[in-house]
C-alpha cells in the first residue's frame, strides 16, 4: 500500500530533500564535470542546489527560524571557531607529517592563489556542512536520539554526495581516488561527533575548510 506523503515524518521528508539534492548535483556534474570555473561551482551552482531545497523545507514544513533550524549560532561563535581552528591546525600538521614521510614535497601556492583557495573552500564548506550536519545530521539525531546511528547514516550520505565530484575529477584515480573516498568517510564520522558535542554548525564548517586545504596543498597531484 502506497504511503501517503502526509504520513511521512520530518526526518523522512528531510531525507527526500537530500535525495533531490543528490540527483540534481549528480546531473550537474555529469553534464559539466569540472569544465566550469570553480568559483561558479562553489558560489552559484552548489549553494543553489544544496541550500535552496533546505530553505524550502524549513520554511514549508518546519515554519521555524532558518538559522536556528540549521544550528547556526553566533552566541559562542568565538569559542567554537577557536576550537574548530585548533582542530584544523592539528589536522593539517598531522597530515603534513604523513605527506613528508611519504616523500612528498609541500608546494605552497602564491598568496593570491592561497587566498582565493581559502575563500572558495569556505564557500564549499558552508554549503556542504549546512546540508550534511546542520540539516541531515541534526534531524536524524533529533528523531533517534542515538549518536552512533545518526552519525553513521549522516556520514554515509555525506560520502554519497561526494561521489559525483570525485568521479568527474580527472586528477583523482587509482590510489588517490581510494584515499579521497576513505578520507571523506572518516572525516565525516569525526566531524559529526564534534558537531553533536558543540551543537553549532560553524564548527564543522571551519574544520571542513581545513580539510579541503589539506587535500589541495598536501595531497593534490601538484604537491
Amino acid at each position: 500500500m502506497k504511503k501517503n506523503t502526509s504520513d511521512l515524518s520530518q526526518t523522512q521528508r528531510a531525507l527526500n530533500i537530500w535525495a533531490i539534492v543528490l540527483i540534481l548535483w549528480s546531473v550537474y556534474r555529469s553534464i559539466f564535470k569540472t569544465d566550469l570555473p570553480v568559483w561558479f561551482d562553489e558560489f552559484i551552482a552548489k549553494p543553489a542546489i544544496f541550500l535552496i531545497p533546505i530553505y524550502y523545507f524549513i520554511t514549508r514544513y518546519e515554519n521555524g527560524n532558518v538559522l536556528k533550524r540549521l544550528d547556526i549560532s553566533f552566541k559562542n561563535a568565538l569559542g567554537d571557531i577557536s576550537i574548530a581552528t585548533l582542530v584544523g591546525v592539528l589536522m593539517f600538521g598531522f597530515a603534513a607529517l604523513i605527506s613528508s614521510s611519504q616523500g612528498h614535497n609541500i608546494i605552497w601556492p602564491s598568496i593570491g592563489v592561497l587566498v582565493f583557495t581559502i575563500i572558495v573552500s569556505l564557500a564549499s564548506s558552508i554549503s556542504e556542512e549546512l546540508l550534511a550536519r546542520g540539516f541531515i545530521l541534526k534531524r536524524l539525531y533529533e528523531e533517534s536520539h542515538n549518536v552512533i546511528s545518526a552519525v553513521f547514516v549522516a556520514s554515509i550520505l555525506f560520502f554519497l554526495t561526494h561521489i559525483p565530484i570525485v568521479f568527474s575529477s580527472p586528477q583523482y584515480y587509482g590510489a588517490s581516488l581510494i584515499m579521497i573516498m576513505v578520507s571523506d568517510l572518516l572525516f565525516s564520522f569525526a566531524v559529526s561527533f564534534i558537531y553533536l558535542l558543540r551543537k553549532n554548525v560553524l564548527v564543522p564548517i571551519v574544520i571542513h575548510l581545513f580539510y579541503i586545504l589539506i587535500i589541495y596543498i598536501l595531497f593534490s597531484p601538484l604537491g
